[in-house]
């Protein structure tokens, strides 16, 4: 899947992972991540999500990253927020009061990058992956978050034989299997959630749950 796929996706409007609202989910877990006042939260494959303003006025920091340059310009329209840009080696940064918008590869940010993460908010991001690519964000991207560093992801779970990705399904199994060696996975929620999306009924999907883990990033 490459950058262009997502370009197209942003130009055509065919947004329907972008929520109106801020995630419930998200308001409901957070508590149980706990990460310090103040501190920084990673969000990948950021879109134009509002969970963003919605950490900021919790009080965090917020670090995203986000491929498409139309994404970045409408967060920041739409919400009506003047961002300061400058350019580094990660790309084009957009920051506007404690909301930091990479326009980048998210595969390029280093351990430097994200020293100062202590959370990361990922409800959007594994799932947009085919299985290679998730392999890699786990094993890269991840790994170079802090040790210590909280993280809250919720992913999809459906009969992938009964639909094309993205969004993709990634069961309980395949978490495991891609964060148990540095991270402790804490399932806190599976949810069927069907009946709330006629897209993926129209599709002929037969069952469709949502789940929600905490991470938590193993010391060494």
């Amino acid at each position: 899947m490459e950058p262009d796929f997502w370009q197209q996706r942003w130009h055509e409007g065919r947004i329907g992972f972008h929520r109106d609202e801020v995630m419930p989910l998200l308001t409901q877990y957070w508590p149980a991540l706990a990460p310090p006042p103040g501190s920084q939260v990673f969000v990948p494959l950021a879109g134009k999500s509002l969970d963003m303003l919605w950490l900021a006025a919790q009080g965090y920091r917020v670090l995203g990253v986000e491929l498409s340059p139309l994404a970045v310009e409408q967060f920041f329209a739409e919400n009506r927020l003047q961002p300061e840009i400058h350019r580094s080696p990660y790309g084009i940064h957009h920051r506007a009061g404690a909301i930091e918008l990479i326009c980048g590869d998210a595969f390029a940010l280093d351990e430097a990058a994200l020293v100062d993460c202590a959370a990361v908010y990922d409800r959007a991001a594994l799932i947009a992956l085919p299985p290679p690519l998730r392999q890699r964000y786990a094993e890269q991207l991840y790994a170079r978050l802090p040790a210590g560093c909280r993280g809250l992801l919720i992913t999809l779970e459906y009969p992938q034989a009964e639909k094309s990705g993205p969004p993709f399904s990634v069961d309980e199994t395949e978490v495991h299997g891609l964060y148990d060696e540095h991270w402790e996975v804490e399932r806190l929620e599976r949810r069927d959630i069907l009946a709330n999306e006629p897209s993926f009924v129209a599709e002929g999907v037969t069952a469709l749950s949502t789940t929600v883990y905490r991470l938590q990033r193993r010391q060494s």
